[in-house]
């Protein structure tokens, strides 16, 4: 794929170019933050020890104006976090925290607390607004700064995801808020690591002076942070509605013709109406190839290109800060050439001949749609002789994180063999990740075999819960989300609306478990219980879709991954669930609700499915061992409103029936 040829066809000489003066902030204060007992941790204090290394190496910092780190403000902080919040960062390193500190970490996600990671997070932040003031102010044309611990997935009353402080959000929120003598009144944030920059969406989520971008593998909301917030649905509120863009990848393995795709035709189309005053980067190098997290293949040369466009924008005033990457050798070479770029005194040397994958394609036109009546100029159609240009299917990933077998433990340029562990006592969904196999992507391309050979067979889906009502399944084939979601889902490969619908009753009981549920929030979730009995009645919608649907609807019924190259539930599954007893069949997911797919019969001779709880599950709520609870208020009024739509039961009916399984006890 080639690159726009602006990015290295300079017509000035070097002799004509004013000498760009490049802000470079590096404090090893910031390497106090580390794990309690100095146990091996993705995220410490050798990231930006190994970039510091590979920028003197270069003989980068002589040639820029490197400053001083200087913690922030309480002030400036709760501009975005909450008292509560800056109050337990600020005091969590005091001594009458020690026997404390690490049970505190233990109720945040993805977070280790020590002795010094107060003053490391008010450095982060500090040196934020620091480079970002001078920027704006004029002293320096862009910055870098080496700051941790990361920031962007720290949301206004909590810590998670290795992020204590928001940095780039407090930031962007001092210029605006505190500094209008500044002129800044415009910022483009553009959040380019790995994983959704969820806490800065939140921040400015109903607020039109910020843009904020985020291009994030996001496999149906199955990667980190786990939810429906880094969905391409969810474009801001209010004020700030259109102002909030994601670019959620399907699959990992996305690498420079990926990324360059959505700069050419989403950021750069945007950023030239928007016209920013400044521009922030979350500057992640985990979607950089060899990062044991990312699973993505992001070159140095990758970065640079999109660093350079950017700088088309805002007359260069650009703010790189430091968030992910976990592969030293990457995150360093990545942060050299992206330094490189903005000192701007020599022409990128690289190229990608690659294409970008066809989910890519998929991905950036639904975003256009999404967005079009907001930014009229995403409107136009791609043509199809670019989306015609695709790389293979992306079927596994390899995550490496080097090309030797044999690795250097005491080598701080190199990933400690000691993180597969860690990786894996990480909390979820972290914990999910493995660097010795591969992760998989959610769902195939439609060129998979298995996908042509599924299309063929219909099947009836019979649902019982939320998906009684036919706005709410379509979610599931079509995509997007109905009032009353808190999560968008992307849909079926194939989005064919079912073939026909209709009403059954089955003798199996109906009842709620569990305790929330990211679409619906606090309250139960509807299941079945597996085995039939005489005494019980459940009223059940049946639609026809095709096997390949089923297994689209049962991958996002569970917000899980599977291998690409074949289906959770195929065609000898089928065989045997409607041939041998006992008439179900557990599919191969691990701490899902609904992987049992159970065969109730035929309707004009086409197999009914429906998927519940497995049967030592319904042991588990008989018992008490899994809690049963009422459903939300949202999730019962969308079953009643399929009821009543359904010409089942009245409106009074079905809120009678759908109390009497909230309460009545488990037999």
């Amino acid at each position: 794929m080639e690159v726009a040829e602006d990015i290295d066809c300079e017509n000035k000489s070097q002799q004509q170019k004013r000498t760009r003066r490049v802000g470079l902030l590096y404090d090893e204060r910031m390497c106090k933050h580390s794990t309690p007992d100095g146990d091996p941790h993705p995220e410490n204090p050798n990231r930006i020890k190994a970039i510091w290394n590979k920028l003197q190496s270069a003989a980068i910092p002589q040639r820029c104006v490197v400053l001083e780190a200087k913690e922030a403000e309480d002030k400036h902080i709760l501009s975005v976090h909450t008292k509560k919040h800056v109050d337990l960062i600020r005091n969590v390193s005091s001594k009458q925290f020690n026997s404390r500190r690490n049970r505190i970490a233990s109720k945040f996600n993805s977070i280790y607390l020590n002795e010094g990671s107060s003053e490391a997070a008010y450095l982060a932040a500090g040196s934020a607004i620091e480079v970002v003031e001078r920027v704006a102010k004029g002293e320096l044309d862009s910055a870098m700064a080496i700051i941790r611990p990361p920031g962007h997935h720290a949301e206004q009353n909590k810590a998670m995801g290795f992020c204590l402080y928001n940095n780039v959000a407090i930031a962007a929120s001092v210029l605006l808020n505190e500094k209008p003598e500044l002129g800044i009144n415009k910022i483009l944030i553009v959040d380019w690591d790995v994983h959704h920059g969820n806490g800065t969406q939140k921040m400015f989520w109903k607020d039109p002076r910020v843009l904020f971008f985020s291009v994030h593998r996001h496999e149906f909301g199955s990667f980190y942070p786990a939810n429906g917030d880094g969905f391409y649905t969810m474009i801001g509120e209010g004020p700030g509605a259109g102002y909030n863009i994601n670019v959620p990848w399907e699959n990992g393995r996305c690498g420079d013709a990926d990324y360059f795709a959505v700069w050419d035709h989403i950021l750069v189309p945007v950023a030239k109406v928007f016209n920013p005053d400044l521009i922030m980067v979350s500057a992640g190098f985990d979607a950089a190839a060899g990062d044991p997290v990312g699973g993505c293949r992001v070159t140095p040369y990758g970065y640079a290109v999109m660093l350079k466009k950017l700088m088309s924008f805002a007359n260069g005033k650009i703010v790189l800060a430091l968030e992910g990457g976990y592969n030293l050798e990457s995150i360093a070479s990545s942060t050299l050439s992206c330094v490189e770029v903005l000192l701007d005194d020599n022409p990128i040397h690289g190229s990608s001949e690659a294409y970008p994958f066809e989910s890519t394609w998929r991905v950036i036109q639904a975003v256009r749609r999404k967005l079009s009546a907001f930014w009229p100029s995403l409107a136009d159609k791609l043509p199809e002789t670019l989306t015609n240009q695709t790389a293979p299917p992306a079927s596994y990933i390899v995550t490496s994180s080097s090309d030797s077998e044999a690795e250097d433990d005491e080598d701080p340029n190199v990933i400690s063999k000691h993180l597969e562990d860690i990786l894996q006592d990480v909390k979820e969904p972290f914990s999910k990740l493995k660097l010795d196999g591969s992760i998989q992507d959610h769902v195939a391309s439609n060129s998979c075999t298995w996908r042509s050979e599924l299309s063929r067979v219909d099947i009836w889906y019979a649902s019982f819960g939320s998906n009684l009502c036919l706005e709410r399944f379509l979610c599931y084939i079509k995509g997007g989300q109905m009032e009353g979601m808190k999560t968008p889902f992307l849909g079926c490969v194939d989005k064919t609306p079912p073939k026909e619908i209709v009403w059954k009753t089955f003798l199996h009981r109906l009842f709620f478990g569990r305790e929330s549920t990211a679409t619906w929030g606090p309250g139960g979730v509807a299941f079945l219980n597996p085995e039939s009995n005489i005494l019980d009645k459940a009223y059940m919608c049946l639609y026809r879709i095709t096997l390949e649907q089923f297994n689209d609807v049962l991958v996002q019924e569970n917000v899980v991954s599977f291998p690409a190259n074949s289906p959770l539930f195929d065609l000898t599954g089928l065989d045997s669930v409607t041939r041998e007893e006992p008439h179900s069949l557990q599919v191969q997911l691990k701490e899902c609700w609904y992987s049992n797919v159970v065969y109730l019969g035929k309707e004009h001779d086409i197999p009914i499915l429906t998927m519940t709880c497995t049967k030592s599950e319904m042991d588990g709520y008989k018992s008490g061992e899994l809690p049963l609870c009422a459903p939300a208020k949202n999730y019962v009024n969308t079953i009643a409103r399929g009821l009543v739509e359904g010409k089942q039961l009245s409106q009074e009916a079905a809120m009678a029936y759908l109390q009497e399984a909230s309460v009545k006890p488990l037999g």
